[in-house]
C-alpha cells in the first residue's frame, strides 16, 4: 500500500521515477504550472505590494481533482519538480492548492534521473525555498508588467496582436541595430599576395607578410607592384625558420546556452529544438531491460562544474577506450564562463559515460540521437587530455620581401580523437605541414597569385550567434533564449533568410516606438542589472517587492506620456504588379516568419497567399520545357522546383546547376555543408569542388 504521494511536471518524467521509488510511491504528473497570472488581465495589484492574483490554469480541473483524490489516500506528499526557479514555483503553488504547510519537508531536487540520484534526493528532502519563488515571482510579475502596460499600446496605435518584453525588445533591437550597421557598412578594398612554391617535390604557399624590413599593407594594386617589382625575379630563400609544441585545451562541458549554439551549428536545430529534445533526454528513455532511464542530467543550467563521481568514472572509461595517456593527472576544472552565473546546477553531461551514443542508437530517435551525441562526445572531450600540435613557421625572401608559411600537425590528438568545438562560420582548423625546410634552403615558385578582395560587413546574426551576444551581455537567463527566439518571429518583428535574423518594417517600427517611450527597457545595461536584481532576490539578499517598486516608479510615468504622445502609426504594404487569381485585386507583399509573401490586398474577404518564387535560370532536368524556381516549405527551408508544377513534379532540396555529369551525363546538384560547396552526381559517385570564383559567379 502506498503512504507517499510524489508530483512531478511531466507523465515521462513520472514513469521513469515511478520505477525506481517502488510501489510505496505514487507518482503523478501536474503537466506543468498549475496556477498561474490571468490572461484577461494584468492580474497585479500594484498598490498592494505587487500582489499577484493566480488563478487555476483553464483545462487543469481533472489533473487537480486527480491529485487531490490521492493527496487523501497518502501521509507524505513530496514536490520534485524541476530543480530551478520555475520548479520552485511549482512546487509552491502545488503546496498551496495541496494545502501542505510551507515548513513542511516536501521539496524533493535532483539533478539527474537516475536511480541512485532519486533515492538519494529522497533521503534529504527539504523545505520550499522562498527565495526562489519570489525570484520567479518577481520576473513572471515583471514581464506581465512590461507586457500588459505596453502592448495595449501597441495595439492602439500600431495593430493588434503586437507585443513588448524586457528581454525580446533587447533581441529585436540588436537584429536592427546589425542590420544598420550592414547598410552603413563602406567595402575598403585590399589585395593578398600568395606564393605557390615546392621543395623536393612537395608544394606548399607562403602569404606577402613584409618588404623592406615593414610590414606594410597591401591597399590597392599599385603596392602590388611595388612588392612584385622589389621581388624582381630572384628565388625564394628560407631566412628563418620556427618550429614549436602548441597545447590546445578542449572546449569546457555545455551550458545551456553553449549547448544551443553548437546544435545550431553542428546538428542545425532551433533553441527551442534542442530544448524540447533535451528535455526527452532529461526525463526519461525506454532501454529495453535497463528500463527507463535519464540519460543526460539537467538542462536549464550556466555552470560548467562537474560531480567528482561523474569525474572519475570518465577518466576510468578514458583509460579503458583510449589509453592512459589521453587522460589527465588531475581531473579538469572549467571556470565559470559568466560572471552572472549562478553556478546551482552542474553542466550538461551524460548521466553514464558508459552509455556511449552507439549503445544508445536502438533507443533513440533520430534527432534525440544527435543531440545525446553531440552532449556526450564534448562531455568526453572536456574531461581528456590536451591535443599537442607541432607548428611551424617559416619566413622566406625574395629581394627586399618577406613571405611566411605556418604550418602545423597534430602530434597527439588528445581530447580531438572525439570531438572538435564548432564556430560560427562553420569552418574547421586546417592542419598542413610543411616540407622540412631549414634556414638557407632555396624554394622553387610554382606561381605567384596576387588577389583583390574588400573588406564584408558584420555577419547578420545567427540563432547561435545571437545567444551568445545574449548570454555574452547578462540579457536573460538560460531558460528564456528559446522562447524569446520564438517570440520575436511569431510577432513578425524579425524574419529568417539563409539561417540569418533580419528585421521586418514592423519590427524596426516597434523598435523606434521603443526607443522614444520606453529606452530603459531597450538599454543593455538596465536589463542586464535587472537580471542582475532577480538574481540577488534568489540569493536571499534582495526583496522582490523592493526590486519591482524601483523598477515601476519611472516605468509609470513613462506610460503616461507615451498615452498622451504615442502617435498612431498606420502601415502600408508594398503593392506588386500581380493581381490575386481569385478576387482580381492587387497582391501585397507581407512579412512572415521566414521572410516575404504575397497576400490578397482584400484581406480579410480573401485569404489568398502566395509565395514568392525566383527563377534560378536553370531549365527544369526532368522535363525540359519548365525552369526552376526557388522556393520555401512550411518550416522555412529552401528548396527547387519545376514552375510547371503539378504538370512536371520535380523537386530538390539541394541546387540545380543546369550542369551534365562528365561520367554519366546525368544532372549535377550544388551541396553545401559546414565546409564548403561541392558539385553533386544525382546518379553516380562523381562530385568536383566548387571554387571559390565560382561561388561568387553562381551568387
Amino acid at each position: 500500500m502506498a503512504d507517499s504521494l510524489v508530483i512531478v511536471e511531466s507523465p515521462a518524467k513520472a514513469k521513469t521515477i515511478g520505477k525506481y521509488l517502488g510501489s510505496k510511491y505514487i507518482v503523478k504528473a501536474s503537466m506543468g504550472h498549475i496556477r498561474d497570472l490571468p490572461k484577461s488581465q494584468t492580474g497585479v495589484e500594484v498598490e498592494n505590494g505587487f500582489n499577484p492574483k493566480y488563478i487555476t490554469i483553464r483545462g487543469k480541473g481533472n489533473v487537480l481533482k486527480e491529485l487531490k483524490d490521492a493527496r487523501k489516500k497518502v501521509k507524505n506528499v513530496y514536490l520534485a519538480a524541476d530543480p530551478d526557479r520555475e520548479g520552485e514555483a511549482i512546487a509552491w503553488h502545488l503546496a498551496h492548492y495541496l494545502e501542505l504547510n510551507e515548513t513542511d519537508t516536501c521539496r524533493v531536487v535532483f539533478n539527474e534521473i537516475t536511480k541512485q540520484a532519486v533515492k538519494d534526493a529522497f533521503k534529504h528532502p527539504r523545505k520550499i525555498n522562498m527565495d526562489l519563488v519570489n525570484a520567479q515571482q518577481a520576473r513572471r510579475i515583471l514581464d506581465r508588467l512590461v507586457g500588459y502596460k505596453i502592448s495595449p499600446l501597441l495595439w492602439k496605435k500600431v495593430k493588434k496582436g503586437l507585443s513588448a518584453g524586457r528581454v525580446q525588445s533587447v533581441a529585436v533591437k540588436l537584429i536592427i541595430d546589425r542590420e544598420n550597421e550592414i547598410e552603413a557598412f563602406v567595402p575598403e578594398e585590399y589585395w593578398s599576395i600568395t606564393a605557390k612554391l615546392v621543395f623536393n617535390g612537395v608544394g606548399f604557399e607562403a602569404k606577402y607578410y613584409s618588404i623592406g624590413g615593414e610590414k606594410r599593407e597591401l591597399s590597392k594594386e599599385a603596392d602590388v607592384q611595388e612588392v612584385l617589382k622589389a621581388m624582381g625575379e630572384q628565388a625564394f630563400t628560407v631566412v628563418e625558420v620556427k618550429e614549436k609544441e602548441r597545447l590546445r585545451n578542449p572546449a569546457p562541458p555545455f551550458i545551456t546556452s553553449s549547448l544551443q549554439q553548437e546544435a545550431a551549428r553542428k546538428i542545425g536545430f532551433r533553441a527551442s529544438k534542442t530544448m524540447s529534445v533535451a528535455q526527452q533526454l532529461y526525463e526519461g528513455v525506454e532501454l529495453g531491460k535497463e528500463g527507463t532511464v535519464g540519460l543526460i542530467t539537467y538542462m536549464r543550467t550556466d555552470s560548467t562544474r562537474i560531480s567528482p563521481v561523474a569525474q572519475e568514472e570518465a577518466k576510468t572509461y578514458i583509460v579503458e577506450k583510449y589509453g592512459a595517456d589521453y587522460a589527465p593527472e588531475q581531473p579538469r576544472v572549467y571556470t565559470k564562463k559568466n560572471s552572472n552565473a549562478q553556478d546551482a546546477h552542474e553542466a550538461i553531461r551524460p548521466t553514464s559515460i558508459y552509455r556511449d551514443p552507439e549503445s544508445m542508437k536502438p533507443f533513440l530517435t533520430r534527432d534525440q540521437l544527435r543531440l545525446y551525441k553531440l552532449i556526450w562526445e564534448r562531455f568526453t572531450s572536456s574531461q581528456m587530455s590536451s591535443a599537442v600540435l607541432d607548428t611551424m613557421t617559416v619566413d622566406l625572401k625574395a629581394g627586399s620581401t618577406v613571405f611566411r608559411a605556418n604550418g602545423s600537425k597534430i602530434k597527439f590528438a588528445g581530447f580531438m580523437k572525439v570531438y572538435v568545438e564548432g564556430n560560427d562560420d562553420g569552418t574547421e582548423e586546417e592542419h598542413k605541414f610543411l616540407p622540412p625546410l631549414k634556414q638557407g634552403d632555396s624554394v622553387k615558385t610554382d606561381d605567384i597569385e596576387p588577389k583583390q578582395h574588400f573588406t564584408q560587413p558584420p555577419p547578420r546574426y545567427s540563432e547561435a550567434r545571437l545567444v551568445r551576444t545574449l548570454e555574452e551581455l547578462g540579457i536573460g537567463r538560460p531558460s528564456t533564449y528559446a522562447p524569446t527566439l520564438e517570440t520575436i518571429q511569431k510577432r513578425g518583428y524579425v524574419a529568417i533568410e539563409e539561417k540569418k535574423f533580419i528585421p521586418t518594417e514592423l519590427g524596426e517600427l516597434v523598435n523606434q516606438l521603443m526607443e522614444e517611450f520606453f529606452p530603459e527597457i531597450l538599454d543593455v545595461e538596465f536589463t542586464a542589472n535587472m537580471e542582475d536584481n532577480l538574481d540577488h532576490v534568489e540569493e536571499g539578499t534582495a526583496d522582490w517587492v523592493r526590486v519591482l517598486s524601483d523598477f515601476y516608479e519611472s516605468f509609470e510615468k513613462r506610460l503616461e506620456v507615451a498615452e498622451e504622445e504615442m502617435k498612431e502609426v498606420e502601415l502600408q504594404d508594398e503593392v506588386s504588379d500581380e493581381i490575386c487569381e481569385k478576387c482580381g485585386r492587387h497582391l501585397v507583399y507581407k512579412m512572415g516568419r521566414f521572410g516575404k509573401f504575397l497576400a490578397c490586398s482584400g484581406f480579410p474577404e480573401c485569404r489568398n497567399t502566395k509565395p514568392i518564387v525566383k527563377d534560378i535560370g536553370v531549365s527544369c532536368p526532368k522535363c525540359a520545357e519548365g525552369k526552376i524556381i526557388e522556393r520555401r516549405s512550411k518550416k522555412g527551408r529552401i528548396f527547387y522546383g519545376c514552375d510547371q508544377y503539378p504538370g512536371c513534379d520535380y523537386v530538390s532540396w539541394d541546387k540545380p546547376t543546369g550542369k551534365s555529369c562528365p561520367s554519366c551525363e546525368a544532372a549535377l546538384v550544388e551541396k553545401r555543408n559546414r565546409s564548403g560547396a561541392k558539385l553533386q552526381c544525382v546518379s553516380c559517385d562523381y562530385s568536383e569542388e566548387i571554387l571559390e570564383d565560382d561561388q561568387e559567379e553562381q551568387a
